[in-house]
């Protein structure tokens, strides 16, 4: 096996990319990360130098691909280790670049390595990792992070040699649920209460909602979109990550996976939340709204998703990154993981004890969460 360093994945053609990849997972698909790409979202401008990596045979046939970054800076990661950058520079070393694998701006567990049908992991995992650890020695990288790997490819990446960290997400489940109000049942009373509360006060301020698949929406209902994903970072004080052109990039080549979803108020558009969806699994990903509308965030962007993965049979909706208040409605904590090598022996050291003290943390912190649930006790 050898490997390839791509600077651009136009220079690989999507069919031998997605044939590696398959269908299952969008976010690992060529149409997806040329789509970052090409708006300029993900640049050596953005602190985003693509540097993806094909693994091929002796005639050049390609085994395995991996989304690969030269990373300038942690932002849009989802994983924060900026902690351990303030330590390499107390310390007087450069903790960038770094190299990153990672779906940029989606903190979306799954594959990170696509490998072709028959080829050993253990084996493409390691001619990977033994690429990497020569480059950073040649080039003065510092590390590896791999981000969101699935748990069989955690696995892989911690049987090379890297630490892994644990982290939760919260997600919701469909347990067969015949629809919203048969999942609404297995609430305690209290709960289930609130829930119709809020979805009331919706009702009452005269707010209705519109999906619509990204494929047929109009130039003008994308500008709305954009208009209030921008938003959402503004009043943060911030820039968003991504720009308008990369949505209708999005839009055009896969559409049909994307879910806008409008909130309308006597014919004016008072919010909008944007999801992806793949064979089974509705991903949550951008919203914004006017302020002064009570529940508004709630609707938008959790009961009128599990509404769709009701009515279109999708068994788990991932609401993306961080969020206690989830819980309460419904999502369950889930482990997510990333995987880190670090070249540095004494960086290694260090950051294999804090793991070895975060990692147990989580993992009450993940059991207290699932206590808060508020399904009835069976």
């Amino acid at each position: 096996m050898y490997t390839k360093l791509i600077g651009r994945i136009e220079c690989v053609e999507a069919a031998l990319w997605n044939g590696l990849t398959g269908q299952d997972y969008l976010f690992l698909r060529h149409e997806f990360l040329s789509a970052l790409e090409q708006s300029g979202a993900v640049s050596a401008a953005t602190g985003w130098i693509p540097q993806h990596l094909l693994v091929v045979d002796n005639q050049q046939r390609a085994l395995a691909a991996m989304p690969l970054y030269l990373k300038l800076h942690s932002r849009g990661e989802f994983v924060f280790d900026q902690p351990w950058a303030t330590a390499y520079g107390q310390a007087g070393l450069d903790y960038y670049p770094k190299w990153l694998t990672a779906i940029p701006f989606t903190p979306c567990y799954g594959p990170r390595v696509a490998i072709a049908p028959g080829i050993e992991p253990s084996s493409v995992f390691a001619v990977i990792f033994d690429t990497l650890q020569a480059l950073s020695a040649q080039h003065g990288i510092s590390s590896w992070h791999c981000l969101f790997p699935d748990s069989e490819q955690s696995k892989a990446l911690q049987n090379v040699g890297l630490s892994l960290r644990e982290n939760v997400q919260y997600q919701w489940l469909n347990q067969n649920y015949r629809d919203f109000a048969d999942f609404l049942d297995t609430f305690t009373a209290s709960k289930r209460k609130m829930i119709k509360r809020e979805r009331r006060k919706i009702a009452e301020q005269g707010i209705v909602f519109v999906k619509i698949r990204g494929a047929e929406a109009t130039p003008e209902q994308w500008d709305v979109f954009f208009y209030f994903y921008r938003s959402t970072y503004l009043k943060k004080g911030s820039q968003a990550y991504l720009n308008l052109a990369f949505f209708k990039i999005c839009a055009d080549r896969i559409g049909h996976h994307m879910l806008l979803i409008f909130a309308v108020k006597r014919g004016e558009y008072v919010g909008a939340a944007l999801s992806f969806i793949d064979t089974h699994t509705l991903y949550g990903r951008h919203w914004g709204g006017q302020d002064g509308y009570d529940f508004l965030h709630f609707e938008a962007c959790y009961y009128q998703g599990i509404d769709y993965c009701l009515e279109q049979g999708l068994s788990r909706f991932d609401s993306g990154a961080q969020g206690e208040h989830k819980i309460a409605r419904g999502f369950s904590p889930v482990s997510t993981y990333s995987a880190h090598w670090l070249k540095n022996p004494a960086g290694a050291r260090a950051i294999e004890a804090f793991l070895s003290r975060e990692n147990p943390h989580i993992t009450r912190y993940k059991q207290a969460a699932s206590a808060l649930l508020p399904f009835r006790k069976k």
